[in-house]
């Protein structure tokens, strides 16, 4: 039951960190707020991911973070619909849209899981040396 909770609590708290985004940026042109929400996602899975590759599992916290609150702060499904609308109006602007999204949300989660390792690797280092 504390798994689910964590995913719950999680999950809303990312929804609406997600709305808030939304209501602060909103443009016509570029669906700006999706990107970032997606990109800055991407970053915090792969640091945690990252970090929990080192240090020891903990799964309440990765639920919590990963699975509830990213997962309800990003959203493929808006991706997708937005990119499907642009490319109703305006096909060279969707294809730069995906292709941006796609490669930050690559990059950026690659960047997050070395930063979460080097994150983990250094506290790990430091609580050998007070031991």
């Amino acid at each position: 039951m504390k798994m689910y909770s964590a995913v719950f609590i999680g999950g809303a708290l990312g929804a609406l960190l997600r709305y808030g985004i939304n209501m602060w940026i909103q443009t016509d042109q570029f669906p700006a707020a999706t990107w970032l929400e997606n990109a800055a996602g991407s970053l915090l899975l792969g640091i945690l991911t990252g970090f929990f590759m080192i240090r020891a599992k903990r799964p309440l916290l990765s639920a919590f973070i990963g699975t509830g609150f990213c997962g309800g702060f990003t959203t493929m499904s808006t991706f997708s619909k937005e990119t499907v609308m642009l490319l109703q109006a305006q096909s060279s602007l969707a294809i730069l849209y995906a292709a941006v999204s796609l490669t930050a949300g690559i990059v950026l989660a690659l960047i997050g899981v070395l930063a979460g390792r080097r994150i983990a690797g250094t506290q790990q280092r430091k609580e050998m040396r007070e031991n």
